[in-house]
């Protein structure tokens, strides 16, 4: 298996009211609407993957669990920044898919159904604790950090959680989310609903 590494930010809103239960429970809790919609952003600032580089390039992860995650037969599907060519569109899609290895890895085989993948302009913006992601007419997100009282200008955070892309997560509230894509549909600006942040970095 061929060795890569990418790290960056991530973010994330779901269709979970605020905690999702997929944190507390270690996935094995019924999301709060009884299905679990999430797109899992990931920017890459620094990565490679057989000698292709991927500095700068965006990709977003859309989830469709009809129960609990920890059950399975979740739907999957890729949007990959329209910046990205075809080599590393693949080197993407392995490394998001879990194929090269790394911690999705660990989630293929709650996976149930690849929907494909889709090429859309992606724009990934921080600033603070307010995080927002764009892909194309797919993907309208943000969530905005719950501050810490004891440090602010820092989240509340949670930590030894079993997610793919960190331990450590951010707490957070989804602000805005919107997902069409791959037969997900969700919309919601009530600001009631979860989201996360944290860096990352991924090596296999």
């Amino acid at each position: 298996m061929s060795s890569w590494s990418i790290k960056g930010q991530y973010m994330e809103t779901c269709n979970c009211t605020l905690l999702c239960p997929c944190i507390w429970s270690n996935m094995t809790a019924r999301p709060t609407e009884g299905d679990c919609k999430a797109a899992v952003a990931m920017r890459i600032e620094q990565g490679q993957k057989d000698g292709v580089k991927l500095d700068g390039l965006s990709f977003v992860v859309m989830l469709h669990s009809p129960g609990a995650m920890g059950e399975g037969n979740i739907t999957v599907g890729l949007i990959v920044d329209d910046a990205a060519d075809d080599k590393q569109v693949d080197a993407i899609r392995s490394i998001a898919t879990g194929e090269a290895g790394g911690p999705m890895a660990a989630l293929a085989p709650l996976v149930g159904k690849v929907a494909g993948i889709e090429k859309r302009p992606i724009q990934f913006t921080q600033q603070g604790l307010n995080y927002s992601l764009k892909a194309g007419e797919l993907v309208d997100q943000a969530c905005e950090g719950l501050e810490s009282a004891v440090t602010p200008g820092e989240a509340i955070g949670v930590d030894n959680v079993a997610h793919p892309v960190n331990t450590r997560l951010s707490l957070a509230k989804a602000t805005r989310s919107k997902f069409h894509a791959f037969g997900i549909d969700w919309e919601d600006t009530s600001g009631t609903r979860n989201g996360h942040f944290a860096p990352f970095a991924w090596a296999a």
